[in-house]
């Protein structure tokens, strides 16, 4: 190929007119562009009608220029917006966060990735100020990631931000979940796919899903004597659920990464 573009170069200043294509014509196009052609020599060494279209890489008659003439540019996106507040209270529901795009994909270049990414949260308080985390009823979960991004100031209003409360862990081990677990493949919810039966599971109690008074998560199990059969549901996919048995409260989790969450 590299000869073949030494030896149209050469011609192109014995003989300027045989080399017309995409760059003397000014045509780059979309797609599949019938219409979108020149009159020059194309890649595969015939001299002729060939096309500056950007299917034209699949056909195999682009013009002899048409790579710089039309280089590949990918889409580029500009950088995530905050996550929102949760679309509802008291109630599990979804954040979102967005992207712009700032350059469109051109010639074949990258398209663009997910401009919208959505996750499972949920508020304690109503907007009237009334605390309603203690209603929740199967326990709610989530990744233990999601901890680095809440903060107790936002979410719970009760709780001062001189009070650091250590909070505890709770040990379970898992009987059954539903097969949707296993499904999700979003990248904020893939978490979900580790939940197995049998297994395990450290799920860590912090501010704000703790109480201000009781300084305890609901769901939490704490209760229970260990026979007693526990439900909970993971947040962003309402139909991932099951049931769970409490092993222990430790001070401190210590389960793999992929095996710790949090009450929500």
């Amino acid at each position: 190929m590299r000869i073949l573009w030494l030896a149209l170069c050469v011609l192109q200043r014995l003989w300027p007119a045989a080399l017309a294509g995409c760059a003397e014509a000014g045509r780059c196009c979309p797609g599949r562009d019938p219409a979108c052609f020149a009159r020059g020599w194309r890649l595969d060494r015939v001299y002729g009608t060939c096309f500056c279209d950007q299917a034209c890489r699949l056909t195999g008659d682009c013009c002899f220029d048409y790579s710089r003439a039309c280089p590949a540019r990918p889409c580029v996106v500009g950088e995530w917006s905050p996550w929102s507040g949760c679309a509802d209270q008291c109630k599990p529901a979804a954040r979102v966060r967005r992207r712009l795009v700032q350059q469109e994909p051109l010639n074949g270049g990258a398209p663009c990735p997910a401009l919208e990414e959505r996750a499972g949260c949920l508020e304690y308080w109503s907007r009237q100020g009334r605390d309603c985390g203690q209603a929740f009823v199967p326990a709610f979960i989530t990744t233990s990631a999601f901890n680095k991004e809440r903060t107790r100031q936002a979410a719970s209003p009760n709780w001062s931000t001189d009070t650091e409360d250590a909070g505890y862990c709770m040990e379970f081990r898992t009987e059954w979940l539903t097969p949707h677990c296993a499904m999700e493949h979003r990248p904020l919810t893939r978490w979900m796919q580790y939940l197995r039966e049998g297994y395990t599971v450290c799920v860590d109690c912090q501010p704000p899903a703790m109480n201000s008074v009781s300084h305890r998560c609901s769901g939490d199990g704490l209760d229970s004597d260990g026979n007693q059969t526990l439900h909970w549901q993971a947040i962003g996919n309402p139909r991932c659920q099951g049931t769970w048995k409490k092993v222990r409260r430790v001070d401190q989790c210590s389960c793999p990464a992929v095996h710790s969450f949090i009450f929500i």
